[in-house]
Formats: C-alpha cells, sequence, structure tokens
C-alpha cells in the first residue's frame, strides 16, 4: 500500500459513523469533543456557520468540507450569534453514533442540510501525519475545485437519503473515500519553501519514494544506502534532507513503521509470533519482542490479549 493509504487503514478502528441532517431555522446544535475521534461536516444544502471557542465564526456555503481531524468540539448554527444551543451531541448520540442514519424534513424544505461523519481512530497506531493536521481543514466550494471530493460526496450523500440493498458496505467504504481525497486535498496545497513536516515531505519527490519503498515492503532489511537508492540520491544528502522533513532519521522511521504493523497484525489477526516477525523484518522473534517491547512497554503475545 501508499503511505496515505497506510495512514487511513492503520489510524482507523471500527466503524465510521454518517448522518444525513436537516436543519429548521432558526437552529443551532454543538458537536461534542471525541477523544479518539475525528470529525467531518460537508453543507449540502443551504448557509450556517462553523463556530469554534476562541476563534471567529467561520461562514459556510453549500459545497463546503469541514474536517476536524483531532476530534475538538465545535458549533454549527444558522447564525454567527446562535439561539440557545441544544445539548452537545457525541459518539453516544442516537442521531449520529448510528453507522447510517436520514433526518428527515419537517414539512417544508428545510433551510440547511448538512452531512456529517465521524470516525473513531486507534491513538496507539496514529500515523504522526495526523499529528501534523490542522485543527481545522476547510475547503470551500470552487467549481471545478477537487471533483473526485465533490463525486464522492454526492454518491454518499444519495446513499444516505436512499439506502438499498449495499448501502452498509458501500457507505463506510465511501468515507474512507472521502477522507482520503480530504487529505489529498490538504495535501496538493504546495508547502512554502522550506517548510517541513508530512506535507512537505509527501511533496519531495525524493523523500516520497523511500516511504513509499519502506511501506511498500517493511521486511526488507532496508539500508540508508538502499533508501537512497530508491530516492536518487547519494546517501548522505538523502539522510539530511528525510531527517529535515520528517524529524527522525530513515531508520528510525522504519522500525516506527514496523511496530506499527506489527501491533496491527497482532490485534487483528491470529498469525503466530514468528510470522509476525518476519513479516516485519525480524529473523528472530527474541529480536523481534525487544524491540516491540521497547516500543509498546509490553511484550508482543501480552498485547494481543489485552489489545
Amino acid at each position: 500500500m501508499d503511505v496515505l493509504s497506510d495512514v487511513i487503514a492503520f489510524m482507523r478502528t471500527g466503524q465510521p459513523s454518517s448522518a444525513l441532517v436537516a436543519w429548521h431555522a432558526p437552529w443551532a446544535q454543538e458537536f461534542a469533543s471525541m477523544p479518539g475521534a475525528a470529525g467531518l461536516q460537508i453543507v449540502l444544502r443551504g448557509p450556517c456557520w462553523l463556530i469554534r471557542p476562541g476563534d471567529a465564526p467561520v461562514p459556510l456555503a453549500a459545497g463546503d468540507v469541514v474536517f476536524r481531524p483531532h476530534g475538538h468540539g465545535h458549533t454549527l448554527a444558522d447564525s454567527p450569534s446562535p439561539p440557545a444551543i441544544a445539548p452537545a451531541c457525541g459518539p453516544d448520540d442516537p442521531r449520529f453514533s448510528q453507522r447510517h442514519v436520514s433526518v428527515p424534513a419537517r414539512g417544508d424544505a428545510p433551510a440547511t442540510v448538512t452531512l456529517c461523519g465521524g470516525y473513531r481512530l486507534d491513538r496507539a497506531l496514529t500515523h504522526p501525519l495526523l499529528n501534523d493536521l490542522p485543527e481545522l481543514i476547510h475547503l470551500p466550494a470552487h467549481l471545478g475545485r477537487h471533483p473526485e471530493l465533490r463525486s464522492t460526496v454526492e454518491l454518499l450523500a444519495t446513499e444516505l437519503e436512499h439506502p438499498r440493498l449495499g448501502t452498509d458496505a458501500i457507505v463506510p467504504a465511501l468515507l474512507d473515500t472521502l477522507l482520503l481525497h480530504i487529505l489529498r486535498a490538504w495535501l496538493d496545497r504546495r508547502p512554502a519553501a522550506g517548510a517541513t513536516g508530512w506535507a512537505a515531505a509527501l511533496n519531495d519527490p525524493a523523500t516520497t519514494a523511500a516511504l513509499q519503498a519502506m511501506h511498500r515492503d517493511p521486511a526488507r532489511p532496508w539500508t540508508v544506502a538502499m533508501l537512497a537508492a530508491e530516492a536518487g540520491l547519494s546517501r548522505a544528502p538523502f539522510a539530511r534532507r528525510f531527517t529535515a522533513l520528517l524529524g527522525r532519521p530513515p531508520l528510525t522511521y522504519l522500525t516506527w513503521w514496523r511496530m506499527t504493523t506489527a501491533a496491527r497484525l497482532l490485534r487483528e489477526s491470529d498469525a503466530p509470533l514468528h510470522t509476525i516477525a518476519t513479516r516485519v523484518g525480524y529473523t528472530s522473534e527474541f529480536a523481534f519482542a525487544g524491540a516491540f517491547k521497547r516500543r509498546y512497554g509490553t511484550a508482543p503475545g501480552r498485547y494481543r490479549r489485552t489489545g
């Protein structure tokens, strides 16, 4: 898998939730802070406002996409100075905690329709890319911009509004697709010269080539020289470039990725420890167990039993 696909596959746990919601003025809805989760709001019809504590209200229009990667709370309302706010909804709210919910309009046409989505994240397996994301990613609707994102939104809204046979399989897949398109749009905003972090690294062909190689085949006995060859650079310049962008040397990242992969395999498969050790590049189960304990503070077998 490529780096971005791995980020989604490894950090998300369980099924994402979604709801198509019709709001009638005057209205305001608080969305509770959800540690270990990420949420999105897409305005399908009508205007509204995004209100966050300590920040100026953000006007939203039809087609706007908002992503809150760190699960912090916010309010949606029909005005920047909302009326009395309804009790906060969160992961256990029956309107928003189910996998797909359609909230019908009350009589006349609703003033605003939003598509809400939520993802539960496994913080133990969170990729550092997520930590680089800002508190708010706002993708305003622009004609011709992000056409794949817009198409996915339309498909998801249709499935939620008119569920049919197969909707239970289609909606989670579309939510993952939507999340990937949001992250692509954010990464495509080319960083300023001299910037560091994952956006800069994934816009750098040499660093991306090395990352793709590690993700494609973590079991290979990589050396810095081998990764530099994948990047098309000599050893020393590659190591400096990788470390400057991502804040850790190439082989340190490789070890982190191997242990993250092993942790997921321990939780989601019954593969024996020696098989998992081999899949993440260790010829000795003993060496693998030592590396895993240094990363997670517990032995692989115990991690599997208590995970």
